[in-house]
């Protein structure tokens, strides 16, 4: 009798990007040039941890804000637990990201400096056990930006496709 094949087993980094939800905001990408990227952590609640992890999280709407030396997020809807029952959370409530001074007071510093732009969250995602939201610094896109953007993607999708056919 012949073994089966062994799995490879897989190191902690693969193991622990392996399978994670994540929950993206891509209406952001539509309505905001993404100007620069910035990983924080999230203060949540038991009930809040278990929700993200099922991936019941709209980030369409959300956004943060600078408070002293503390950045809030906004508008972020996380839908109750449903095992918690009394211990359950707030859904809409701000919850507070973990930066470290130094980021905060660059962030602050773009915000003042460039007018109409706002930091918006990008996607929800768990690394290494923790909840960590991708944060951009970004600046609201005009309209005829919007078009321009959905032109060019349409222009992209044809050209790939005469690429197959000619294959």
């Amino acid at each position: 009798m012949t073994k089966p094949p062994k799995e490879k087993s897989l190191s902690n980094k693969q193991a622990s990007t392996r399978h994670v939800p994540r929950v993206e905001n891509r209406r952001a990408y539509h309505d905001y040039e993404i100007l620069e990227k910035v990983e924080a952590g999230i203060a949540l609640v038991g009930s809040e941890v278990k929700s993200v992890r099922l991936g019941r999280v709209q980030l369409a709407g959300a956004f943060a804000l600078i408070r002293g030396s503390r950045v809030l997020l906004m508008g972020c809807h996380i839908d109750p637990y449903e095992q918690a029952n009394q211990f359950n959370h707030d859904p809409t409530r701000s919850r507070v990201l973990l930066l470290h001074k130094r980021e905060i007071r660059r962030l602050q510093q773009h915000l003042s400096k460039q007018t109409g732009s706002t930091l918006i969250p990008l996607e929800i995602y768990f690394k290494r056990g923790y909840a960590k939201l991708s944060l951009g610094l970004a600046r609201g896109k005009a309209k005829y930006d919007k078009r321009q953007a959905i032109k060019e993607r349409d222009a992209q999708r044809q050209m790939q496709r005469a690429v197959k056919r000619a294959r």
